[in-house]
């Protein structure tokens, strides 16, 4: 079982390649999921949907985890981690505060942005010319999600001024961006506390989007001599050691 499991979510085969992009059209139905239903009501059809991406994405983990060839260290990824939140998130009951904290914790669930972008990156030259625009957004986007949801959880039952996700998402938006429009704060040391790492780390990773977007592309190529990875699109020598390159065009 070990050996299968590895060759669907490793192989080169055509089957292994549709069964990874139904792992990423998986991925990216259980974000939207998150994000949307943060801003609806509590229903029955809702704790269903909960139920069922708690076991997809359990039994998606189990497979990780037989698969694995070092299952110590794969216990210790990021995305495992996310993962172990995310199935208790869905799997925990409707009511209370800490299912509730639970909930908000499933846009951890966006570290399987980072796997998804690798996927694609294999498969399309798109992503592989683009890769570091690419990172650069996609580590804003987690970003802003991650920290919409600690501001949920954190002000939504004692700031009345952040009545549900729509309000924390709003806030880290103008935090982030550093527009400040002062109409909704955070109250306390915590709040405050809170409003500092999304202006810094924010105004951080929009100034790395930004140099990703304006300055030269670069290919990547690894040196055969120092080792230097990123490259001109158009290097003939390397610029650390001097070394001749043979840059192969990545065409559409």
């Amino acid at each position: 079982m070990q050996k299968a499991l590895k060759d669907l979510y490793e192989g080169r085969s055509r089957r292994a390649h549709r069964f990874r992009y139904a792992l990423i059209a998986f991925d990216l139905a259980v974000v939207a999921f998150v994000i949307a239903t943060s801003f609806m009501p509590r229903t029955p059809w809702l704790e269903a949907a909960d139920l069922l991406f708690g076991v997809l994405i359990l039994c998606d983990l189990a497979a990780r985890f037989i698969a694995a060839p070092r299952r110590s260290r794969f216990l210790l990824y990021p995305t495992t981690l996310s993962d172990v939140v995310a199935v208790l998130s869905f799997l925990a009951p409707a009511s209370g505060e800490f299912a509730g904290f639970l909930r908000a914790l499933r846009t951890l669930r966006l570290l399987h942005a980072y796997q998804v972008l690798g996927r694609l990156r294999m498969d399309w030259p798109f992503f592989r010319r683009n890769e570091e625009m690419l990172l650069a957004l996609t580590n804003l986007v987690v970003f802003l999600f991650v920290m919409t949801g600690v501001v949920h959880t954190a002000e939504h039952t004692r700031n009345p001024e952040i009545q549900n996700y729509a309000d924390a998402l709003y806030f880290t938006v103008t935090a982030l961006t550093t527009t400040g429009f002062g109409d909704i704060t955070l109250e306390g040391t915590r709040g405050r506390l809170i409003s500092i790492v999304i202006m810094i780390c924010g105004v951080t990773l929009f100034l790395r989007l930004a140099q990703t977007l304006f300055r030269p592309n670069k290919v990547r190529c690894a040196c055969p001599d120092c080792g230097l990875q990123l490259h001109d699109s158009d290097a003939v020598h390397c610029k650390h050691c001097g070394r001749v390159l043979n840059i192969r065009s990545m065409g559409d």
